[in-house]
């Protein structure tokens, strides 16, 4: 398996809306396998193809805890169907904005429909962790940071924050 690079804000490659896959193969689970592994490395617990200049809808996510056995989700083409009315507010990150952290309140518990790792339709009820995460990647996938859900003023010290430090990275 190989290690990407995920791609860091302030990049428009982020800013692409992903298109569906239209065969689960050989490719796409590699690309999965691919993503997996580099969502483990970061670390992170959850991954988009565009976050690694691939604009499809793929998505792998493992919400487990360091002391258990991994549990990987594939999920492809999305679809969330039922939202919670309850909001649950989390303090949210993300590997395309390192070490960078807000607050936000989302659904607490989904419904998403997908296509898992062998291209078949399942559904899936998440609360918690895995459905703020879920709906966290799916954003990825519209194009949409979870800096997009700020105020104009936090997003703007965010993407400050991330250019500068992009720019003395480049310096150095």
């Amino acid at each position: 398996m190989t290690i990407l690079s995920i791609i860091t804000a302030p990049d428009r490659r982020l800013k692409v809306k992903s298109r569906p896959v239209e065969a689960v193969d050989d490719k796409v689970r590699k690309i999965l396998d691919d993503m997996l592994e580099t969502m483990y490395q970061a670390p992170g617990i959850g991954l988009s193809a565009v976050q690694i200049g691939i604009p499809k809808c793929l998505i792998t996510i493992d919400v487990s805890r360091d002391d258990e056995v991994n549990a990987p989700l594939y999920l492809i083409n999305p679809d969330i169907v039922e939202y919670s009315e309850e909001l649950a507010s989390y303090n949210e990150g993300c590997l395309s904005l390192p070490e960078q952290f807000a607050d936000l309140d989302r659904p607490g518990a989904i419904t998403v429909e997908f296509l898992d790792y062998h291209g078949q339709q399942r559904q899936l009820h998440a609360e918690g962790l895995l459905s703020r995460c879920i709906q966290h990647e799916m954003d990825h996938l519209k194009g949409r940071l979870f800096v997009d859900r700020l105020s104009a003023v936090k997003r703007g010290m965010i993407l400050r924050k991330l250019d500068k430090a992009k720019r003395q990275k480049v310096t150095a």
